[in-house]
């Protein structure tokens, strides 16, 4: 076997690197159709499949030929395409350039370096009409829950291309895969629910793709046709075959494919956020193929599914906001009630476990622990936190988050506590050493499928070139202990909102202390003051007490730092506004929350959410004033994204007015509206999410899949979907 740190070319990889294996140098193709290199602007061929000189019908070889010597349809049509980047996604090709005027059709992309990379094969009907894809789409729209929309893509997928086999498959975080719904033929054994191990899915693929969302092989028996010369001419390199659709498999995975008695599959990519989510995986027992603009339509119907599935996260999302505010509510009127937020949270109702599906909740700070239902003994909690300390848990801020559903794998000393904190989920709420919120979930003993047993991925021969993907995908059941049920993408986002709402509350309330009792100035001062947390204290006359340095740090520097709180409004942008609403909050004890921009040293301005609150001390009674600044800079670029997506989509595809000229071009109107529909109320539900970060990435991603969805119609055209 090769050393581990080796990097095997196409086809001489083995199970033990494997996940190295350069699959996008593969060097051939499968042989139902062929492949050009062309040198630009003259487009002559300086490589080619071994096969072309037939496919043409040639009587010598076309290397050193020019494109318009095989088919001067063919070099027009490709000149046509070169105004598009064809960079990512390539453009597609169809007319009558094979012997005897054939009809073919294909892809045109560039290559990395310099070149194109023209395949065609023979051009068949699409199978599918504009109306069904119509009906697909509409049919998926409708689907409001992840196992109905995966359930829904399954039957469409299958419906459409008619294969034996249709699989919707996901991605967990240990880049595991899991089968979320199946279509299949009766006689088949079902393959739902079953795992797969990350393993079965090297990296190289992974990324591929990414980068090539629909890949078709026809047969798991067909000799691979290779490509000469094998180093390009024009960058002394192997060819990147990484958008070609005609590229060979690797032979671990032809042989993975022949061991589970498959003979051709189809596999579509889903990109939920720039991240490969998962696969529609279809497989057949006999040899197949789809014709080319069905291939077309597997990427559009992807690119739809992909979109809604961003769009449940974001509902998932947005729900746990809601659930964010009630709990501030609570702990609003527990303040008033009793002057203690903690009440709030550990009074036994598990208001601070259900929003994240906890069993056990402990709160660390000043030295004291509060608890609520399953969590580990005093001492343990304290260690737990020390711990978490010591990770360096947010050493820049508060209310970063840890998470681990197997607490013994990450440190082996918890392995007892695994009946009631096999789950951890923490957030640091403030930055004095040791002060957590945790979550517990305890074991979950629980029975997983795997296709095949994971531990035995490969058979040795009596020599390392027997090297074989296991053979038998017969259902290994597998008991899994010390672990919990993992932690979802929204009990993080929960997770880190609680945390940096108490993180503001346990500043406020040590504020107040100081303002309570002036002998304990010296420490919470110290606290405070260390605070990167943005917080300024004044007196009931609006005297400035203590102005953290968090706080300090954003003022414009150079200018005398304020003594009363209506010095602060020359700091921003609007001196006058900010001024009132001070005034309002001293004189008549009017909280105020807010986006302002504070002015900066050269001369621009920085966007920032400010909030002033009053402290009681009883009715009337007031103590004093707590201000805290927070960046507002991801929500502006949250806003703006939202406005440039609308205002994109908009401008951009705006439904064209008049009579369309054929059924064609209504078909394709149609098409494209549920697609902006889609994308619309995606937009929509992203925007209700509370990470504006996530906000900014997922309406790019939205935008690219609006914008791929569009070249796909366009293609349409191109193809004749509609026949």
């Amino acid at each position: 076997m090769g050393s581990p740190a080796s990097v095997p070319a196409f086809g001489e990889a083995d199970l033990s690197n494997c996940e190295r294996e350069q699959i996008h140098f593969a060097g051939s193709i499968q042989p139902y159709g062929a492949l050009l290199v062309l040198r630009e602007p003259e487009l002559t061929v300086v490589q080619a499949s071994a096969n072309a000189q037939a496919f043409w019908g040639l009587s010598s070889g076309v290397v050193g030929r020019r494109l318009g010597e095989l088919s001067s349809q063919l070099e027009q049509v490709v000149r046509g395409r070169l105004t598009r980047p064809l960079g990512a996604l390539p453009a597609v090709l169809r007319c009558p350039a094979g012997p005897g005027g054939a009809e073919l059709e294909g892809l045109v992309h560039r290559l990395p370096g310099a070149g194109l990379v023209v395949e065609v094969q023979t051009a068949e009907r699409a199978g599918a009409t504009s109306s069904a894809v119509a009906g697909a789409l509409a049919a998926l729209g409708r689907a409001t829950t992840l196992r109905a929309l995966c359930d829904e893509s399954a039957r469409m997928f299958r419906s459409l291309t008619g294969y034996d086999r249709v699989m919707i498959y996901r991605f967990d975080d240990d880049g595991h895969g899991e089968v979320l719904s199946e279509e299949r033929e009766p006689k088949l054994e079902p393959f739902l629910g079953n795992r797969y191990p990350a393993t079965d899915i090297p990296q190289m693929a992974r990324r591929l793709y990414e980068r090539n969302r629909v890949r078709v092989l026809m047969d798991v028996q067909h000799a691979q046709v290779p490509i000469t010369p094998r180093i390009s001419p024009l960058d002394g390199g192997e060819l990147d075959m990484s958008l070609c659709f005609l590229r060979s498999s690797s032979p671990i995975h032809i042989q993975y494919l022949r061991n589970m008695g498959v003979r051709a599959t189809l596999v579509v990519s889903l990109m939920v956020g720039g991240r490969l989510w998962g696969l529609v995986s279809c497989h057949h027992y006999e040899p197949r193929g789809i014709p080319f603009a069905m291939r077309s339509v597997c990427e559009l119907l992807s690119e739809f599914v992909a979109t809604r599935l961003t769009a449940l996260e974001c509902v998932q999302e947005s729900q746990a906001q809601l659930a964010v505010r009630r709990l501030e509510q609570r702990m609003a009127e527990a303040i008033a009630r009793e002057g203690d937020w903690r009440s709030s949270l550990f009074d036994g109702s598990g208001s601070i476990l259900k929003p994240v599906t906890a069993t056990g909740a402990a709160l660390v700070l000043d030295d004291e622990i509060l608890t609520t239902g399953q969590v580990p003994g005093t001492e343990q909690l304290r260690e737990i936190a020390g711990w978490l300390q010591r990770r360096g848990l947010a050493p820049s801020g508060h209310a970063a988050v840890f998470s681990t559903h197997a607490l013994a794998v990450a440190e082996p000393a918890w392995a007892p506590l695994a009946a009631v904190a096999s789950g951890l989920l923490a957030v640091r709420i403030s930055n004095e050493p040791g002060e957590f919120l945790l979550w517990f979930r305890p074991e979950q003993v629980r029975t997983v499928t795997w296709g095949g047993d994971p531990s035995k991925p490969f058979v040795i021969g009596s020599s390392p070139a027997d090297l074989s993907p296991r053979r038998s995908f017969a259902q290994w059941h597998q008991v899994v202990e010390g672990t919990s049920q993992p932690w979802a993408r929204g009990a993080l986002t929960t997770a880190r909102l609680i945390g940096a709402t108490v993180s503001d509350v346990v500043m406020q309330f040590r504020s107040v202390r100081m303002l309570i009792a002036q002998q304990q100035l010296t420490q919470v001062r110290g606290q405070a003051q260390r605070s990167e947390q943005a917080v300024m204290v004044a007196g009931p006359d609006g005297r400035v007490l203590l102005m953290s340095a968090g706080f300090a740090d954003l003022l414009e520097p150079g200018r005398r730092a304020p003594e009363r709180l209506d010095e602060l409004a020359p700091f921003f942008t609007r001196p006058v506004v900010l001024l009132r609403k001070l005034q309002e909050l001293v004189q008549q004890h009017a909280a105020y929350r807010g986006e302002a921009e504070l002015l900066q040293g050269d001369g621009g301005a920085r966007p920032v959410l400010l909030r002033a609150d009053p402290v009681f001390s009883g009715p009337r009674q007031v103590l004093g004033f707590v201000l805290s600044i927070s960046d507002a800079r991801e929500q502006v670029a949250a806003d703006r994204a939202r406005r440039r997506f609308q205002e994109q989509v908009v401008e951009e595809y705006r439904p064209v007015t008049g009579r369309p000229e054929t059924k064609a071009d209504l078909d394709r109107r149609v098409l494209l509206a549920s697609i902006i529909e889609n994308a619309q109320l995606t937009a929509f539900e992203i925007t209700d999410t509370a990470d504006t970060q996530l906000i900014v990435d997922l309406l790019r991603s939205v935008q690219g899949s609006v914008d791929r969805s569009a070249e796909l119609l366009a293609d349409f055209a191109v193809l004749d979907v509609q026949r």
